[in-house]
């Protein structure tokens, strides 16, 4: 009789980890045109208008208080200046391709921008957020006569967790608890960052290509974003007038703010995201190259570093959540790129990469996330400033220490502190921030009717 060859737990676990770099970059590190949130309820109305199958009289969208703020004062691609969730979700239940995915507005045909809005100013699409969602939820809804068709993404830009028409499930991925389980992050968060350096090891020539492709995907939008006169044109314009230096702090900032400034003014430039995100993908990807060009770092060890920066950005999210009250290009991707930078110079030195977090906490970590909007490109840039500064102190074994503030004494220690803060002490943030918000655009429509000029649009 064989031998039977036994396995411990860390060997089992050993296993089921083979995969989780690639996970992380097939599920979370994609091509998406626009703010993401709206997006991806342009793409969760596009699955149900598959399954609709002919033209809907009705579109409901549901969605939690993070994609609802992100959605408040964002510009749409293709949609001639509009801004939103409910047009960005119209326009993709017209498309009905939902196999463009983050890109699915490309998909626009001429003459769907005249017809989503007549949706809209007719009332039969409407959209409204779920106060009892902690975690990323966008539900879409529509009907015509007795037919119905519903998607729901769950936990995830691209997880579609629920599909239904007529009320009749055609696909479900829902755990024991109700919710959807994305297995990797069960995994990844388990993981220490020692454990996802030594994922690195693991990277094949597809990956290399695919992370290389990033880089090439957000230098077009920085190029794009640097003829419109934004963040980054005026950080430019501070740096030929004297008054910041022309380094490596203003030209990693002047980089990263232009591609988010495309992006967030609904420039047709499509952004390789980082944890679902654009601006983090900018961030995570940009500042890590840009820096490692400069300081004559190998092309292999630039693209292991990205995607560490990658790992990171998604790990801290498996704590905060998708939308956190706090803004994600500070409290993820800046963690993130700040380990890349460590790790281009010092490898596997946890002990840098743990001053450097916390430095980078220290610096930005009480940083709001008050929606998506074209002002997030200074966010973006603040962070990237901070990311070299942090990790340029920890090099140099500066760092602050769990004996200040709220970090703690290791990376992974920081970054639960930081979940706790999200969950537990701005657990009112995002209904907060919303109300006043949406005061203030009530506020401003009131404003707009008691003009004789044209109102404003919804």
């Amino acid at each position: 009789m064989p031998s039977v060859k036994k396995h411990s737990g860390k060997q089992i676990e050993s296993e089921k980890m083979k995969s989780i770099i690639k996970e992380v970059l097939k599920h979370e590190v994609f091509p998406a045109l626009g703010c993401t949130e709206p997006i991806a309820v342009a793409y969760a109305a596009s699955l149900a208008a598959r399954e609709l199958r002919s033209d809907f009289e009705e579109i409901h969208i549901a969605v939690d208080p993070g994609v609802f703020k992100n959605g408040i004062a964002i510009t749409v691609p293709m949609t001639n200046g509009e801004k939103g969730n409910l047009i960005a979700g119209v326009l993709g239940a017209l498309i009905k391709k939902p196999e463009l995915k983050m890109e699915i507005l490309s998909g626009a045909a001429p003459g769907m921008i005249k017809r989503a809005k007549g949706y809209i100013n007719s009332g039969k699409a409407t959209i409204e957020y779920l106060r009892d969602k902690k975690d990323l939820y966008i539900e879409v809804v529509l009907k015509k006569g007795e037919n119905s068709a519903k998607a729901v993404l769950e936990n995830s830009h691209t997880n579609l967790a629920r599909l239904e028409k007529n009320g009749n499930i055609l696909k479900s991925e829902r755990g024991r608890s109700g919710k959807p389980r994305l297995k990797y992050k069960v995994i990844l968060k388990k993981m220490s960052v020692a454990e996802m350096i030594d994922e690195l090891k693991k990277l094949d020539a597809e990956d290399y290509r695919y992370l290389k492709s990033g880089i090439e995907l957000n230098m077009r939008a920085s190029e794009e974003g640097k003829r419109i006169r934004h963040i980054g044109f005026f950080l430019s314009d501070l740096v030929k007038s004297g008054y910041l230096y022309d380094d490596i702090f203003s030209t990693s900032k002047i980089l990263a703010a232009s591609a988010s400034d495309a992006r967030m003014s609904g420039l047709t430039v499509p952004v390789m995201t980082s944890g679902c995100s654009g601006n983090q993908g900018i961030l995570a990807i940009l500042v890590p190259y840009h820096v490692g060009k400069r300081l004559w770092i190998s092309e292999k060890k630039i693209l292991q570093s990205i995607a560490l920066s990658h790992l990171i950005n998604s790990y801290i999210k498996c704590f905060t959540g998708d939308l956190s009250p706090l803004c994600g290009c500070a409290i993820a991707a800046g963690i993130g790129a700040t380990v890349a930078i460590v790790y281009q110079q010092k490898g596997k030195d946890i002990k840098k990469i743990n001053l450097a977090v916390n430095n980078l906490v220290g610096d930005l970590g009480g940083m709001l996330c008050d929606g998506a909007k074209g002002s997030c490109a200074l966010k973006v840039a603040s962070a990237a400033e901070s990311a070299i500064r942090s990790a340029y102190m920890a090099i140099h074994n500066y760092g602050i220490t769990d004996q200040e503030g709220f970090v703690g004494a290791t990376a992974e220690e920081t970054i639960k502190h930081l979940a706790a803060i999200c969950d537990i002490g701005m657990s009112k943030v995002n209904d907060t921030m919303l109300e006043i918000m949406m005061g203030k655009r009530n506020l401003n429509r009131t404003r707009a009717r008691s003009l004789p000029s044209k109102p404003m649009m919804n």
